[in-house]
């Protein structure tokens, strides 16, 4: 096939707490990967942020050592040339980008960002559902204008904290009660999350929160399932079947999620139909109310006491081994891995088109 395989830039690692999360999946997606179709470009952001790349690919590396590109020449600046090459010569050094990133500077809309401005289709969501898909408050907003049902919550920021902390203690006590969860406002993967009890333990989960960012929102406790579900798709969106997290732990913190494997995960969801089908609208629902395309993940409560589907949150980049929740949903929904990482490519370019089509100038031209 030589000249037509289609060359994707694998990117991954990254200035983030989930780097090495990060080095895990893109391992997992090398080796899944169809290279009859395919080479690969491996693109390495380091802890402190600089890039280096590799040369193209057509099998995988054998370790996941290899990753991290220790021989390799290419620095930032090539790194750059190559996602930019199409701005200056009209023929892209990579056809399509995979950002495997997850976090801060990953998913938040920041890389996105940097390959809309490369003219490079890229894998996931775009810039506005990657910042919204990050920042919680910004999202339960979005969920409210949907019409999402979600649990109560506040939110405010460092200067409002340090203002008028007292008034925000009582709003707190008054609207959700305790326990409940303090968060930082924009992370991925429950760092810096709290379980409040008291006004005391409520002051010292802020001040944590607060290290992590300057916006903090709190929400109150629910008796629920944990019911996750992948969507797949652009305007055109599908659910994957439901399923459940099980966790470990009192609420499913970092720990929980990635440390002590003691968390289940039950594929499918035991739920009745009626109720597993109502879960997959709503998941499409929460994918366009931020304005998603590619893939995410929905997080629901359901309820014990009356039965009520709340939204808790949608994942813009979920976790993407071959052994995490949303590879696996679609695993038993019929979709296999290297098959979701085909149509993933498909949905990126797809969308690259559409958007190919825009008239970005002033004027009629």
């Amino acid at each position: 096939m030589g000249q037509d395989k289609r060359v994707v830039g694998l990117i991954y690692g990254g200035k983030s707490g989930e780097h090495e999360i990060s080095l895990s999946t893109a391992f997992a997606v090398m080796n899944a990967f169809n290279y009859e179709q395919h080479e690969l470009i491996p693109f390495y952001i380091t802890k402190q942020g600089e890039w280096k790349v590799g040369g193209k690919l057509t099998a995988p590396f054998t370790s996941q050592a290899e990753l991290k590109l220790d021989g390799a020449v290419g620095g930032t600046s090539q790194a750059m040339n190559l996602l930019f090459s199409k701005l200056s010569t009209g023929v892209g050094a990579v056809d399509v980008v995979f950002p495997l990133l997850h976090g801060t500077y990953g998913e938040d809309g920041t890389i996105q960002g940097l390959f809309e401005m490369a003219s490079l289709p890229y894998v996931g969501a775009g810039v506005l559902a990657s910042a919204a898909g990050m920042d919680k408050v910004v999202m339960k907003k979005l969920f409210a204008d949907a019409g999402l049902d979600q649990c109560k919550y506040c939110y405010f920021t460092a200067s409002e904290w340090e203002r008028s902390s007292h008034a925000l203690i009582q709003g707190m006590e008054e609207k959700l009660g305790y326990p409940c969860f303090v968060k930082p406002a924009n992370l991925g993967s429950s760092v810096g999350i709290s379980k409040a009890a008291n006004r005391e333990e409520l002051v010292k989960a802020v001040a944590v929160a607060l290290r992590y960012d300057v916006k903090v929102i709190v929400e109150e406790n629910v008796d629920a399932r944990e019911i996750e579900v992948g969507v797949l798709g652009n305007e055109e969106a599908l659910a994957s079947i439901p399923g459940e997290v099980v966790s470990s732990s009192d609420y499913y913190d970092y720990q929980a999620k990635y440390l002590d494997g003691k968390s289940q995960m039950l594929i499918p969801a035991p739920l009745d139909t009626e109720l597993a089908d109502q879960i997959r609208e709503l998941a499409v629902k929460a994918f366009k109310a931020i304005e998603c395309s590619g893939l995410c993940r929905a997080d629901f409560f359901v309820r014990k006491s009356d039965g009520a589907i709340l939204i808790n949150e949608v994942n813009t980049m979920p976790g993407f081994t071959p052994f995490s929740m949303y590879p696996l949903l679609w695993r038993e929904t019929g979709v296999s891995y290297e098959s979701l990482l085909d149509r993933l490519i498909e949905l990126a370019l797809e969308r690259y088109e559409v958007r190919q089509g825009l008239n970005f100038e002033n004027g009629v031209n």
